[in-house]
């Protein structure tokens, strides 16, 4: 079977070199493209080079059309307006488009779902297996336990991060208010300060800490009369997000037009 054939989105930031080192690893995948913003710094540098790894000669572009025209799937960890933009070219094109964009408002990921008719993409708040496998368990504890157990999500990232509550937190969130039968919406607490009143019953609590050079910490603590549970996840290095994220292309690749999560491509859709 040929490789697949993959665009790398944010080819100069952080999780773009990453994904380059990423499936430079991996038998199977090759990258036929790097995408960049128009007006980077990096537009026209060789995307191997830019990763720390040999030349590839795969120059960085700022042209999705013409470097989908010989793609099988794109790689996007950008921004949401960048990723929205992605969506469109990636639809028409027919590729595989892995979103592990964070920060996506509700009317983004109706954009997003309303190409899912003609286009595969895998969509998630966080691309480690682990994390998806917390999510999981998240649920499954929350369905369990009775409303006297609050629900609280811990999350910690570097310094650098712009958007708080973390995409993780939000799906551990959703994870939690799937498992009780309720929507996060109605339910998600967050940026408690001041005099606030006593906590209602049934919320689902976010609190989030920056500092430093942390890749990503998270905490969902079930806090019960007089016991406490706590279901923890810390990312050590950005690479696990990366190999979950090419997995999930190498999964999605062929599959029938939809919108799949990590939990879809990892099983655990009915755990």
């Amino acid at each position: 079977m040929a490789d697949m054939r993959l665009i790398v989105a944010g080819a100069g930031g952080r999780m773009g070199r990453a994904l380059m080192r990423a499936i430079a690893e991996t038998k199977g995948a090759v990258v036929t493209g790097a995408l960049e913003a128009p007006g980077s710094e990096w537009i026209g540098q060789d995307a191997g080079t830019l990763a720390g790894l040999a030349a590839s000669g795969v120059a960085v572009s700022a042209d999705l059309w013409s470097l989908s025209a010989n793609a099988d799937g794109i790689l996007d960890f950008t921004a949401p307006a960048a990723t929205i933009a992605n969506v469109a070219i990636a639809a028409q094109r027919g590729i595989v488009h892995v979103i592990g964009t964070t920060g996506l408002s509700a009317s983004d990921n109706a954009v997003i779902k309303s190409v899912t008719s003609r286009a595969i993409v895998v969509q998630s708040g966080n691309m480690s297996l682990g994390v998806n496998l917390l999510a999981a368990l998240v649920r499954r504890v929350a369905q369990s336990l009775d409303p006297t157990f609050d629900i609280e999500v811990l999350e910690m990232h570097h310094k650098a991060k712009v958007d708080a509550p973390s995409g993780t937190a939000f799906m551990l969130g959703e994870a939690a208010a799937a498992g009780r039968n309720v929507t996060l919406k109605d339910h998600s607490a967050r940026g408690r300060d001041g005099i606030t009143g006593a906590r209602r019953v049934g919320d689902i609590g976010f609190a989030s800490l920056r500092g430093g050079t942390v890749a990503g910490e998270h905490t969902v603590i079930f806090a019960g009369p007089y016991e406490r549970i706590e279901l923890t996840h810390k990312a050590e290095d950005r690479m696990i997000f990366a190999h979950g994220a090419l997995k999930a292309a190498m999964w999605a690749h062929g599959k029938a037009p939809g919108l799949y999560s990590m939990a879809d491509v990892l099983g655990l859709s009915d755990f």
